[in-house]
């Protein structure tokens, strides 16, 4: 049997539908939608967790649709087989009932004020030009069919544009017979892009009259579903907006519907024939956690299967984390403290930390504190919840890194910090001790950098042997070797200049289980070099000036010795 594509990338509902792609049915969060009956729902959660795919799904089958005729288009098709059309007639009685305004602000991404608010205005209008039939029959006065025809002649002014969604409400109440739908898709994108362009106040000035204007005094609104990656301040962006319900990684309605649960996962890899990746996704791509519910992170299941079901043996990626710049970690760990690296260690080799939660930061102040930037990290996916604690008037939460997609995210983002780090900073020093046999600074240099730097795979060799490596290749008179086979094994590291008249440097690295035992590690590893004959195959090339170190590591403690 041929099997369904793969949805990658797409965000349409009804596309998905018709092709047919792969589809994980989310429909009976119609059903919920419209049992809880919440009039603004916010709903918050990390980015390609299929924000947009579901606001698609729910214009699809509330809107009315019309023709190029102005006759109403049966959608029924596209839920018959769905769970929420077997939900019951409650429920099918209410699609393609109502007037729906959908808006994506997701492309508002402009490095000035005067480009992002050209894009924004240019969403609005799609939408009046989408429901320009309204300017057909008897619905407007004669005062709002002059204002519609204003605006789809982009003759409007600002304060136009901040109170067009709900100018546009009552243009399709009026139509309609029905009150509206209003459906707004990543809401704090361009919240998010003006604060790190360096336009916030104004975005915020527009924003705040955009969103109020049709959240808060738009009497023609039914219902609204409002999506973002993270809550802003009701104080910087919702004032007084009391009928705002917030739905985010903390709450427990809802929870299933963004992302794949564990079930939905196993029917997908048994559908392709390939259910024997199960515990390799689960390890990659599973252990968000939104309030009670955990589920896997549905970009990257879906990749990951595409990619198996081509190469049953390929090796997992990091999918999400390749979607983004990953910048709120990279300014976490450029900005980090002494007690904060220590955190991102812990983190990074499997332990948790705990942070007091708030759910509503604006972003001129998330850099006010590392417990605000915590915050961001664990609504926008990097960090999930293994429990919570109440005192007092706060909520903490016990935090870890969801999976190992997200963990090679920390990593990567500490290995390029590192890096950066040896450029910038002055090694020669520490080069002219290696060179002259001067252990004592190598032990203080190597220290001081171990010290200022953030650890991870919980300080085994391999962690040692790619820190000091990363040292050594700053040094621009020499070059390195690692793990190369030489003489009856491998020394861990062999630092040489291009002309045998200079000098070659074998390293061999031991970690201590105690610090008492450092200098045996010490001792153990000059005995591996001589036992093992590293120096022969250098020699034989014409070195004679041929240096052997045996070093040892304890967490941040370094001990050298030289074999004189």
């Amino acid at each position: 049997m041929r099997k369904k594509p793969f949805p990658i990338g797409i965000e349409f509902y009804k596309k998905m539908i018709d092709k047919p792609y792969y589809y994980v049915d989310k429909t009976l969060m119609i059903r919920d939608l419209l049992d809880k009956g919440g009039e603004v729902n916010l709903f918050t959660r990390p980015r390609r967790f299929g924000k947009t795919l579901t606001l698609t799904m729910l214009k699809a089958f509330f809107e009315c649709e019309l023709d190029r005729d102005g006759n109403i288009v049966d959608t029924r098709r596209y839920f018959e087989d769905m769970k929420i059309w077997q939900a019951g007639e409650k429920y099918r009685s209410e699609q393609g009932q109502y007037p729906v305004i959908f808006l994506s602000l997701k492309s508002a991404k402009q490095p000035d004020y005067g480009m992002a608010y050209h894009v924004l205005r240019e969403t609005i209008l799609y939408e009046f030009e989408r429901h320009s039939y309204v300017l057909k029959g008897e619905g407007l006065t004669d005062v709002q069919r002059e204002k519609y025809k204003k605006m789809l002649a982009r003759k409007g002014d600002t304060g136009d544009y901040a109170t067009s969604l709900q100018f546009l409400s009552k243009c399709l109440a009026a139509w309609h017979g029905k009150n509206v739908i209003i459906l707004l898709d990543e809401y704090d994108v361009p919240l998010e892009n003006a604060h790190f362009q360096g336009f916030y106040p104004q975005m915020i000035g527009f924003l705040r009259s955009f969103f109020e204007s049709a959240l808060k005094t738009n009497e023609c609104l039914e219902f609204a579903v409002v999506t973002g990656c993270r809550r802003i301040s009701k104080e910087s962006i919702f004032t007084g907006l009391n009928n705002l319900k917030v739905v985010s990684a903390l709450t427990k309605d809802y929870a299933e519907y963004f992302g794949f649960t564990e079930d939905e996962v196993l029917e997908m890899l048994r559908y392709y024939e390939i259910e024997q990746k199960m515990e390799e996704a689960r390890k990659w791509y599973d252990g968000y956690r939104f309030g009670d519910t955990e589920v896997y992170n549905p970009w990257s299941i879906i990749n990951y299967v595409e990619t198996a079901v081509s190469d049953i043996n390929a090796f997992p990626r990091p999918y999400w984390s390749n979607t983004s710049s990953n910048s709120i970690v990279r300014e976490l760990i450029e900005t980090a403290d002494t007690i904060v690296k220590q955190d991102v260690e812990r983190l990074a080799n499997g332990g948790t930390i705990e942070v007091e939660v708030h759910e509503d930061i604006t972003y001129d102040a998330i850099h006010q504190s590392q417990n605000n930037l915590w915050n961001f990290l664990f609504f926008t996916g990097y960090l999930k919840k293994i429990s919570e604690r109440f005192e007092g008037q706060n909520i903490y939460l016990q935090m870890a890194i969801p999976n190992d997609e997200v963990l090679y995210v920390y990593r990567r983002t500490v290995m390029e910090w590192f890096e950066q780090q040896v450029k910038q900073k002055d090694f020669s020093e520490f080069y002219r001790a290696l060179a002259e046999k001067d252990c004592e600074t190598i032990e203080r240099e190597f220290n001081r950098q171990l010290l200022e730097t953030i650890s991870f795979y919980d300080y085994a060799e391999s962690y040692y042997h790619g820190f000091f490596a990363g040292l050594l290749r700053g040094h621009r008179e020499c070059a390195v070797r690692s793990n190369r086979e030489s003489g009856n094994g491998r020394p861990d590291l062999v630092i040489y200049t291009p002309s045998v008249r200079g000098m070659a440097i074998i390293i061999e690295i031991k970690v201590a289980k105690k610090f008492e035992e450092m200098e045996a590690g010490c001792d153990a590893a000059l005995a591996q070099i001589e036992e093992q004959n590293y120096q022969q195959e250098w020699y034989e090339i014409g070195y004679r000036n041929i240096i052997k170190y045996g070093v040892c590591f304890y967490h941040k403690e370094c001990m050298v010795k030289v074999k004189e």
